[in-house]
């Protein structure tokens, strides 16, 4: 496993990460619990949870799955995104946020995170409430390190130049969806965390599997596909993103490499990235995206997979999860 560190912090993560978002939905606890011991087994110490997936089973599953292997785990969660329909259910306001880090540390049998992010930036709190409220969780011990996820390029600026200026942690990372599908980062955000140490933690690196060679270019997939336990991912099945599938496939058979291994690779080459996490249903998927830590691009490969994902810098980002 190759190692980097988390923006320019000193916490070192696996270029592959797990993600964890299947888990008690599409991967029951027994087949969960299997894959984050297998994932800890190979090196993969990087895992992503957070307080909404699969209604906290998630991070229920991981909590058990890491007894007696917590030091293993750089173990991160996140907040931010709504809880229920009541005041203070959502959001990053002092209040949602304090009460939601303790009932995740209590899910995930852990007196602390190693990253703790926010889900999604709320126009509604001040930033300056949001980032105390987290120094406050770093002072206490129970967070190491603070993260953003789904920020725009000028929230995460104006978060980090808010740190600066207070003296508070600040954000080492930032989640965002980002892949051969969706280079939107390329424009504004990549340039912003090359300039201020930021780490890049795409999601969404195989466009929910449309990078895995998994699809046929009418959608159909296998049973236990994305596409097949949940409907309204079919919004992604659009034409151009399946031909991009195609394209990618058809590289990947020529050069002798897997498209899903081929798609992680080509990210985990790009600057300023420093884990990409990959969900799972199957410990074989994990074994199958580990093919991706070691597998070197030559400059034609690597020229072949910018020209046929040039079109994707533009336009809007293939995900992009905000507060109402």
């Amino acid at each position: 496993m190759r190692y980097r560190h988390l923006g320019h912090s000193g916490l070192e993560v696996s270029a592959l990460g797990l993600g964890t978002n299947a888990f008690g939905k599409r991967s029951d606890e027994e087949a969960s619990i299997r894959i984050i011991h297998y994932a800890l087994d190979n090196g993969i110490n990087f895992i992503d949870t957070a307080n909404i997936y699969a209604g906290t089973e998630s991070e229920r599953i991981i909590g058990l799955a890491l007894a007696g292997r917590r030091e293993q785990a750089v173990l991160t969660t996140k907040a931010g995104l709504p809880r229920g329909a009541g005041p203070n259910e959502r959001g990053s306001g002092r209040v949602h946020l304090q009460r939601e880090l303790e009932m995740s540390l209590k899910r995930l049998n852990t007196d602390y995170v190693d990253l703790y992010q926010i889900h999604t930036f709320d126009p509604h709190t001040p930033l300056e409430e949001t980032l105390r409220a987290l120094e406050d969780m770093v002072s206490a011990g129970k967070v190491r390190y603070i993260g953003a996820s789904n920020y725009a390029a000028w929230e995460l600026m104006k978060a980090l130049g808010i740190s600066d200026h207070r003296g508070l942690s600040r954000y080492v990372s930032i989640q965002t969806s980002y892949s051969l599908a969706d280079r939107t980062p390329e424009n504004e955000l990549v340039p912003l965390c090359l300039d201020q140490g930021v780490g890049i933690i795409p999601y969404f690196p195989l466009a929910g599997g449309i990078l895995s060679g998994k699809y046929s270019l009418s959608g159909e997939g296998p049973e236990d596909s994305r596409v097949a336990t949940d409907p309204s991912f079919r919004r992604f099945m659009e034409g151009r993103n399946m031909e991009l599938g195609e394209r990618v496939s058809k590289l990947a058979m020529e050069h002798g490499h897997s498209p899903s291994a081929l798609s992680l690779a080509w990210l985990m080459d790009r600057p300023a990235v420093s884990t990409v996490i990959v969900g799972a249903t199957r410990a074989d998927q994990v074994e199958a995206n580990l093919e991706s830590v070691t597998l070197e691009l030559g400059e034609e490969l690597r020229s072949a997979l910018d020209e046929i994902s040039d079109d994707f810098r533009y336009g809007r980002p293939f995900a992009n999860f905000r507060l109402s």
